[in-house]
């Protein structure tokens, strides 16, 4: 495919966006995936896909279709779209052939939820009750810590502590916890052959080396649980554990301080400034904000009650006073309306610890299609809902956007994002996207309204013109594809992510483009830049101000000349 090239840049297409894409579903083919009515043959084969594997599932979803919703608990409704995006998650996973991706996303974060969030709900947060009424400070430490670090040393794999010491002391502590209980792992004879085999540990834990198996676990797991409560509240331990997801704690929310600053004095003038561990210098056009890695994320998800089987979800649907439905406000006098979009936060939460990504975006997309454009710096509504209101609330932006960047970076991940745009049978009121109808719209403005809207209109058929005040780089045709050449499928996200202080600005997003700054990633904006032109039945116009270039009168006229077209 060579190369495109802009006024101001030239694009090469990497040899990953050139790999053919066989899908993985029989008499299916990539560019049917564009086209309207393959998407509602697809949808008859998830169907019957789901009908065969479990019919009972399927009834439920069926009698959800047919009625709309109507007469259901949103309880019920949740708890079925769960379900159903788990079988989502599988039957696009084989349609694009990452079944195997997929399912190491599950086995990872499973294992987090097993260990290092185990080790958090079940032995850290325990210790305080554990030890209720006693001080640490008055235990021989010296003792506690060279106990620990020598069983440690024994019984952990010396490479994994290097790797991650946190998920490696969490998963030992979880599974002496499972020991002690006789659940039958095993782990009390192994230990017991390697303290004895070790001539100071078998001097040391020769008391407990007296008693039969169970008895040895329960008694290293009381030593696992003591530097446990001694490392959650004495300097000393506590610097063994910084930066753990395992000992977090969620702050208190001060609402008459909710920005944390320093006072200094600059040439003799008092100032304000942030907290000198919270600067981060900026350099340049580069991301200056992170995202969480994985594990953070995940406090997060494991932080979440999941409200939705109670339907008191008021980061979606907001906050409501009993008497009369009204919508709470928070101690500032801020409405908690929760989600503009009431988007399926707490399901989505839920399918997200249980590992899969994909049905975890097919949950945010049926309300939220283009969350590229949300997230993480974008809105925080959701967390202003959060049932905790007390103490720190989930980070919702955070997940939503882990949750997209996980799928995009997949193989196949884009493409993968952009079909669940345009169809996603979970979204039981727009479950494909519609033919042209031969109506045709125009919409002023690309920004987050503007191209919002236009997706929306796209999908239910109509023809769509963007324009825009501001000159618009194209993309290479060769992702764009046209009416009669599909885009070329994109294998790895990654031959389209650019450094943000490398990237040349596509004009596109409007106030996402030019008003928002390096702390979110612009990178989605391309994500959604070149989802919309790929759709047939949308064209995008740069340089061209309405009512300036474009007079209303003359917008009527091209609109009445289309008419008749």
């Amino acid at each position: 495919m060579g190369s495109t090239t802009s006024l101001f840049f030239t694009t090469h297409t990497p040899k990953s966006m050139t790999d053919m894409l066989t899908l993985g579903l029989p008499g299916f083919s990539y560019p049917d995936l564009y086209d309207p009515a393959r998407l509602g043959d697809l949808t008859l084969a998830f169907d019957a896909e789901v009908k065969s594997a479990n019919p009972e599932l399927f009834a439920e979803f069926e009698r959800y279709r047919e009625s709309q919703g109507v007469g259901m608990q949103p309880e019920e409704v949740s708890d079925l779209l769960v379900r159903m995006a788990l079988e989502l998650g599988g039957f696009v996973a084989r349609l694009f052939g990452v079944e195997g991706g997929r399912a190491a996303q599950i086995a990872a974060i499973r294992a987090e939820f097993d260990t290092v969030f185990a080790y958090r709900n079940e032995v850290v947060a325990k210790s305080a009750s554990r030890y209720k009424g006693e001080d640490p400070a008055n235990w021989d430490l010296v003792e506690l810590k060279k106990h620990f670090d020598l069983l440690v040393e024994l019984a952990v794999d010396e490479d994994l502590l290097a790797a991650d010491r946190e998920a490696a002391i969490a998963g030992f502590a979880v599974a002496l916890k499972q020991a002690s209980e006789g659940d039958g792992n095993g782990l009390g004879p192994v230990l017991r052959g390697r303290l004895i085999a070790h001539p100071d540990a078998s001097a040391v834990f020769d008391s407990l080396l007296s008693g039969d198996d169970d008895a040895l676990a329960a008694g290293l797991f009381d030593l696992a649980c003591r530097w446990t409560f001694a490392a959650g509240r004495l300097p000393e331990f506590q610097a063994e554990v910084t930066g753990w997801a395992s000992f977090k704690t969620p702050a208190k929310t001060d609402f008459n301080h909710l920005v944390h600053h320093d006072a200094k004095e600059f040439d003799g003038v008092g100032v304000w400034t942030g907290p000198e561990e919270h600067h981060r210098r900026r350099d340049g056009f580069g991301l200056t904000d992170k995202r969480f890695g994985q594990r953070r994320t995940l406090y997060e998800v494991d932080h979440c009650i999941y409200c939705h089987d109670r339907d008191t979800d008021s980061c979606s649907k907001g906050m409501r006073n009993k008497k009369d439905g009204s919508y709470k406000t928070n101690p500032l006098g801020v409405t908690i309306t929760g989600c503009p979009l009431e988007e399926k936060i707490s399901e989505m939460h839920l399918v997200k610890r249980q590992g899969d990504n994909i049905g975890s975006l097919a949950l945010i997309t049926i309300d939220n299609p283009l969350c590229p454009g949300t997230g993480h710096r974008i809105c925080n509504d959701c967390m202003k809902g959060c049932i905790y209101q007390k103490t720190e609330p989930v980070n919702i932006p955070q997940i939503e956007t882990n949750v997209l960047t996980d799928v995009l970076f997949m193989p196949w991940g884009f493409e993968i994002y952009s079909l669940l745009t345009r169809w996603n049978p979970l979204n039981i009121k727009r479950p494909s996207a519609l033919p042209y109808n031969g109506r045709n719209v125009m919409v002023a403005g690309m920004g987050p309204a503007g191209y919002t809207l236009s997706h929306y209109l796209v999908n239910e058929g109509f023809g769509v013109v963007g324009i825009d005040g501001l000159k618009i780089e194209p993309l290479p045709k060769a992702l764009t594809g046209d009416a009669t050449t599909p885009p070329q499928p994109i294998r790895d996200f990654r031959d389209l992510y650019e450094d943000l202080d490398k990237r040349i600005m596509l004009g596109f997003g409007g106030v996402a483009e030019y008003g928002i700054t390096v702390r979110w990633d612009k990178n989605f904006l391309k994500v959604i830049y070149l989802n919309l032109l790929r759709r047939h039945n949308f064209r995008i116009y740069g340089g061209v101000r309405f009512g300036g270039t474009l007079t209303i009168n003359e917008a009527w006229d091209l609109w009445r000349r289309s008419r008749l077209r």
